[in-house]
């Protein structure tokens, strides 16, 4: 991994309008403008790394400060790099991390998303819920 820079916002967005197409179409919730637009509104190269392989690009996640822990959102692995174990090994970097600060983390995923499954496999239990957003937390590991 590596630090975010500006410059990554556009590869970053075109990464997650892939992404997410499926499970925003079968949630009738895709526009082709608004999927890139939330991204680069949101975008704080601060507080995203870019994910390698090889060295070329193959994802991004952001994880930044709430108010009480961590906030893991825009975890994006290209689909030809998915369900190879990238993603649980990103995961678990930034876990062992957020777990020396004792605090828990939160994210969301889409309803129906395959992703929901690498989050419970690495601890993560459903907060609260809507029709499009499944939000979950998961508390600290100490060791």
């Amino acid at each position: 991994m590596r630090a975010a820079e500006p410059a990554d916002v556009d590869v970053i967005a075109e990464l997650r309008a892939t992404v997410l197409r499926a499970d925003l179409e079968r949630l009738g919730r895709f526009d082709e403008h608004r999927v890139r637009q939330r991204l680069r509104d949101s975008f704080s190269p601060q507080h995203t790394s870019v994910i390698l392989a090889a060295d070329a690009f193959a994802g991004c996640v952001t994880l930044h400060p709430a108010e009480d822990g961590w906030w893991l959102s825009h975890f994006y692995l290209a689909p030809g790099l998915q369900g190879r174990g990238l993603g649980s090994a990103v995961l678990r970097t930034l876990l062992d991390r957020t777990d020396a600060h004792g605090v828990p983390v939160r994210l969301n995923v889409l309803q129906g998303s395959a992703a929901r499954r690498l989050y419970e496999r690495h601890g993560f239990a459903v907060e609260a819920e809507d029709p499009i957003d499944v939000f979950m937390v998961r508390q600290p590991a100490f060791s």
